[in-house]
């Protein structure tokens, strides 16, 4: 991937379509084409999908991760997307709103949004404002259990004009909220009327939406098969069935991939030590990326051993990165001192750069008071410096990566216990709910390449503590939550950067979970498979599966 997908341009971009400058309602390369009003061609044949995480919440408003998203971009659309190269494209908007098209006033206030006429739910009803205002309302609905509040909660007086228009004001201008929306899968109205339970629906396991495939059955803990719309307003689909198949051991995935039972990899697909001999293999195509998840030693702060600062300082001086980057991943992954990807314009090159260093380590624990016991964990005021920590079970590489950091833990009087979990337990209420000790986690902190990370940051962004959003480790910082507050009120790019930058500071120093490296993706696929497009600025892969074909 060049430097062309980064969110630099998403970033910059974005800003400009929202104050009108430079065009941001063009369709997205191969949505709608010359031939559209000519019969579109049968889809034909299938596609196996590998995940290395079981897709388990299929309601895309309910506390969910990554993998969750690898099904959503099949069965629902939001009202605009954002690209490789970080435009925005129409989905079920008309149009992409801005000030150049009346969609968005000039102080950023005012939105008005029309909508594709035609469009239909999978069960043949009509899509309508009612469900795009349906879907807003039902992220702020305080009895619905929402991933995301954020930008959402800033709307008002939204009303519906006509089947194929809305309007609404915000509470305050918020230069997130482009993005915002364009991770926000909309949901149809009618499926949740009657219901006296948001939460817990016949949707839940059935989703309708509007998207390139339809729901068709799932077989838990082994995939999911979805069949084509062949009611779709855009490009596509071009396959009749789309196979999620969730292969949870990556030497079997590849395994897989090689002898032909999957067709793609996607989430977390080839791993490092497969990819000379995956990138030689016959009638297979493998790509390599920069990819925006970041790896994390993550830290629960709601327990006593973290908040203390040294501890966490001591935790990083005593990780080997460099060494688990060349042994276990072959030098693929970067590493990194920050949560932005390194190829974005907000990214802060500046950042102190990580040392190993067990003397150090140790010279702060013993300066804190952390004292050895006769066991040769410390101990300070009778708290002992032992922690569980726990990732994906079937992960070799993480699993090595946590044996790895286990040892040299033992050598600054730490005492780390492994405890991994099956996917659909680890990212579940362990995760989302701040239940786990430590964890190793992939994470992917922006939104549509947007700098805004408040679902991540802010104080109310605790589920655990009864906000909405993915701050798992329930860090708490006055200064970051006033940064995150005054960029969302700043439109033009130069002067966002100073306050991101800031805030990559303050989140290096302070250390709410230890940066490992920004991911390399590695997917492979097989002859004859067109369609997938690395980028950036989404959390996986199937942001575009209405173009995935077999040529």
């Amino acid at each position: 991937m060049t430097s062309t997908n980064s969110p630099f341009h998403a970033s910059r971009r974005q800003m400009l379509a929202m104050l009108g400058i430079g065009a941001a309602g063009t369709a997205m390369p191969g949505l709608f084409s010359a031939g559209t009003a000519r019969a579109k061609e049968a889809p034909k044949g299938q596609i196996v999908l590998g995940f290395s995480q079981e897709p388990t919440v299929f309601n895309p408003h309910l506390l969910h991760i990554e993998v969750d998203e690898g099904v959503y971009f099949a069965i629902f659309d939001p009202l605009f997307g954002i690209d490789e190269k970080g435009e925005f494209f129409p989905c079920l908007a008309a149009e992409v709103p801005s000030v150049a098209n009346g969609g968005i006033s000039k102080d950023g206030l005012t939105w008005r949004v029309k909508l594709r006429d035609g469009v239909t739910w999978h069960d043949g009803k009509p899509f309508t404002a009612e469900d795009v205002k349906f879907t807003i309302e039902l992220l702020v609905n305080p009895k619905f259990n929402s991933w995301r509040h954020t930008g959402h909660e800033l709307v008002r007086d939204l009303t519906v004009v006509s089947p194929t228009e809305l309007t609404w004001t915000m509470d305050k201008p918020y230069a997130p909220y482009a993005s915002i929306l364009a991770s926000t899968f909309i949901v149809p109205k009618h499926a949740f009327d009657g219901q006296a339970d948001l939460n817990n629906t016949p949707f839940n396991n059935a989703p309708i939406g509007t998207g390139v495939y339809k729901w068709k059955k799932r077989v838990a803990g082994d995939y999911i098969e979805l069949e084509a719309n062949s009611s779709y307003y855009g490009d596509g689909p071009h396959v009749q069935s789309l196979i999620v198949k969730y292969i949870p051991d990556l030497t079997v995935m590849y395994t897989q991939f090689k002898t032909g039972d999957i067709d793609v990899t996607g989430l977390q697909g080839i791993s490092a030590e497969h990819y000379d001999e995956a990138s030689k293999l016959a009638d297979r195509t493998v790509v390599k990326a920069p990819g925006s998840p970041v790896e994390t030693f993550s830290l629960n702060l709601g327990l006593p051993v973290f908040q203390d600062k040294v501890v966490r300082q001591a935790l990083y001086l005593a990780i080997d990165k460099q060494s688990i980057i060349d042994a276990l991943y072959y030098g693929l992954p970067a590493q990194t001192e920050s949560y932005m990807p390194q190829q974005g314009y907000y990214y802060n090159a500046e950042l102190p750069k990580h040392e190993f260093d067990i003397d150090k380590a140790n010279a702060l624990l013993d300066g804190a008071g952390w004292a050895k016991g006769a066991d040769g964990v410390r101990a300070k005021n009778g708290l002992r410096l032992s922690f569980e920590n726990s990732t994906t079970s079937g992960n070799h590489l993480r699993e090595q990566m946590q044996q790895f950091i286990q040892q040299t833990f033992t050598q600054i009087g730490v005492e780390m216990k492994i405890r991994n979990l099956p996917p659909a337990v680890m990212w579940g209420d362990n995760w989302m709910m701040s239940q786990f000790q430590s964890a190793i986690a992939g994470i992917v902190f922006l939104t549509s390449g947007d700098p805004d990370t408040a679902d991540y940051f802010s104080s109310k962004s605790i589920p655990a503590q009864g906000g909405s959003g993915q701050n798992t480790w329930q860090w708490k910082n006055e200064e970051i939550d006033k940064l995150l507050s005054d960029g969302a009120k700043v439109f033009v790019p130069d002067e966002r950067k100073k306050i991101y930058l800031k805030m990559q500071e303050i989140v290096r120093e302070e250390l709410p979970f230890l940066p490992l490296y920004q991911f390399t993706d590695l997917r492979g696929y097989k002859k004859g498979f067109d369609g997938m497009v690395p980028n950036v600025n989404v959390r996986i892969d199937t942001w575009n599966v209405n173009r995935w074909r077999w040529s």
